[in-house]
């Protein structure tokens, strides 16, 4: 074991365990942050080797773990994320995902580079970590309010007004299987259902707070780093865009070009789509922008107004994908509906992906007389209804009337209706897609299959791009030397994707915002500037491969096949109208790409389960 832990590590990890209210603190050494980085990397690692076989999601036994990345809290741009990970309530398998704010920087400071949660309370409590200590804290005062009353309470209860907190909600306290944790009260760790994880073990919330950042090997040289983004704003990909407008500027262009989602993925036009992007937003009720720790694109709309409902500034404002989820894919362009919505899924906290796609799934329902006004209470749930998808957001998060199937989630909820309402479930592995279209690029399709915890566009949402010269340039290293068509599903295309996810997980592990273009030299010149290491593209490659295999391992474990690795039917139909109106997926292709991808990985073309001779090659144990 290392005696001193590589820069930008504290060496230190706080395990919790609320069954018996008690902490420890362990130490990680130099080889075990080498071969998993951080961030994503420590949370595949912990699950793979300590989750109980077969565990339920929402039992004791389940694991809930906050991990950091060695450039957290340092210069860097993008360098104020956390990850956070656990078996999903709604998958089943493995679920990580990534949160910005300022609670990951605050956990480096308070000395730890990762909180790994278990068993359950008795009562409902708050962990206070700070300056290396922790302390498990009665929270029965703070169950059933929202996000904002829990930070509020808590910074109060310790008397500092500068404590980070990441909690849940009502959403998270009532098990909702697509629940997340909010960093504060704008930015959600939203996939997979890890606010329900807390909830089910009466954790309301986790407070830190510190004072010290461990050392770095080459200060100068991420100063060096912080000033090229600086002086380059202009000219790396979208930060300008970002800066400017946040996400959802690009709305239109989504409608010319059949990615922006509509009516359930099912059509493809969208005439008030200039009603609810972000250029209408900065506009109209913009009142500023904000950022993440450390970060100068600062890319976070805030919006207020008090007509015909009183929002918040203290929740922010509505990105791309809360506007396509509870809007367009809503069939609703009432700009200021789904800015309340968007305020009551980071009260309530839920993910605003699996909230819209839950409305949307049940708005198909009712319209095909699936679910009836009985069923719904009395609440026309037709698509274009404003009011109904508000009512509907506060019924999931209650677990009122219908809210309570949708709380399960599309699949479950689709199982339940029966009657062939699986047709509009748009999940893979239970997991809602995010709000891009696979039929416009077959690349993202198959990273929405072969992703670990499901159809999360973050993981691979770079498989869209790659269409121009100017685009490949950072994969020329990688021996990518001319673009490819955007409806490519050949070999190429899925070596690219493989790049991509591997890229993707690199970032995760560090933990760096994807927003920022850093290109793989700068990554790996990043960590080795950071740790002290000489490192390089090919060990961080490596690194990213040993930590997606280590979920798909988990995954198999947990009883998912390569039959779980399937979209949804909709996709290999074509959409009703627009550009990809006769642009189905061809499901011959996607399947021979699933396939050629598994040999990428090193895992049996069948099954798609790791080979014994590739996990030896990885260390996997």
């Amino acid at each position: 074991m290392a005696k001193q832990a590589p820069g930008g590590y504290n060496g230190q990890i706080l395990r919790v365990n609320l069954s018996d209210n008690s902490t420890s603190v362990e130490a990680i050494d130099e080889l075990f942050c080498r071969k998993y980085l951080g961030g994503a990397g420590f949370v595949s690692y912990f699950l793979w080797k300590e989750l109980p076989r077969r565990t339920d999601p929402l039992g004791p036994d389940n694991k809930l773990i906050f991990a950091i990345g060695p450039v957290t809290a340092t210069q860097l741009p993008g360098s104020g994320r956390n990850c956070i990970g656990a078996k999903s309530p709604l998958t089943g398998g493995f679920a990580k995902t990534e949160v910005g704010g300022f609670w990951g920087a605050e956990l480096k400071r308070a000395g730890f580079d990762a909180i790994i949660i278990e068993g359950k309370a008795e009562k409902p409590v708050y962990l206070w970590a700070h300056d290396g200590e922790a302390s498990i804290r009665d929270a029965s005062h703070l169950w059933g309010i929202n996000t904002k009353e829990t930070r509020d309470t808590i910074r109060a209860d310790l008397g500092d007004n500068l404590i980070r907190v990441a909690g849940i909600g009502p959403a998270g306290e009532n098990l909702v299987r697509y629940a997340c944790i909010m960093n504060g009260l704008y930015d959600a760790a939203g996939r997979g259902g890890l606010g329900a994880v807390m909830g089910s073990k009466n954790l309301k919330a986790i407070a830190v707070r510190g004072h010290k950042v461990p050392k770095i090997a080459n200060p100068e040289r991420i100063k060096e780093m912080r000033k090229f983004v600086l002086d380059n704003f202009d000219q790396l990909p979208g930060l300008r865009n970002y800066h400017e407008r946040g996400t959802g500027a690009w709305m239109a262009v989504y409608e010319n070009t059949g990615n922006l989602p509509v009516r359930n993925f099912r059509t493809g036009l969208f005439p008030g789509v200039e009603k609810i992007n972000a250029y209408t937003i900065k506009d109209t009720i913009r009142i500023g922008m904000e950022g993440c720790f450390g970060c100068p694109v600062e890319c976070k709309k805030v919006v207020k107004f008090e007509e015909p409902y009183s929002i918040d500034s203290a929740y922010g404002g509505p990105e791309y994908e809360t506007l396509a989820s509870l809007g367009s894919n809503c069939a609703i362009d009432n700009l200021k509906a789904i800015c309340k919505a968007n305020e009551l899924c980071n009260a309530y906290s839920l993910d605003t992906i699996s909230t819209g796609a839950a409305i949307s799934f049940a708005m198909e329902c009712f319209e095909n007389g699936l679910l009836s006004l009985k069923d719904t209470g009395g609440i026309e749930l037709r698509f274009g209804n404003a009011d109904a998808m508000l009512k509907m957001v506060e019924m999931i998060a209650r677990r009122e009337g219908i809210g309570d199937l949708l709380a399960e989630g599309t699949s479950r909820a689709a199982q339940k209706i029966g009657k062939g309402a699986e047709e509009f479930a748009i999940q893979v592995k239970g997991l809602e897609a995010g709000l891009h279209e696979p039929r416009l690029t077959p690349g993202l399709g198959l990273g929405y299959m072969v992703n670990p915890h499901g159809a999360d566009h973050c993981c691979n949402i770079e498989a869209l791009a790659f269409t121009q010269v100017k685009e490949i340039k950072e994969l020329i290293p990688m021996g990518i030397l001319e673009p490819f068509p955007l409806d490519d599903i050949g070999a190429r295309k899925v070596a690219l994707l493989k790049l991509v996810q591997l890229k993707q997980l690199i970032n995760d592990s560090l933990v760096i915002c994807m927003y920022l273009p850093y290109t793989f030299e700068q990554m790996a010149d990043i960590t080795a500037a950071v740790t002290g290491w000489d490192t390089g593209i090919l060990e961080q490659m490596r690194t990213a491969e040993r930590i997606l295999t280590l979920a798909r391992s988990l995954n198999v474990r947990e009883g998912l096949t390569a039959a779980d690795d399937k979209l949804p039917q909709r996709f290999y139909q074509p959409k009703t109208d627009g550009v990809l109106a006769n642009k189905p997926l061809d499901p011959a292709k996607m399947d021979k790409a699933k396939s050629y991808y598994y040999a990428l990985m090193g895992w049996d073309t069948s099954t798609g389960v790791p080979l014994p001779e590739k996990l030896e090659e990885l260390d996997i144990t």
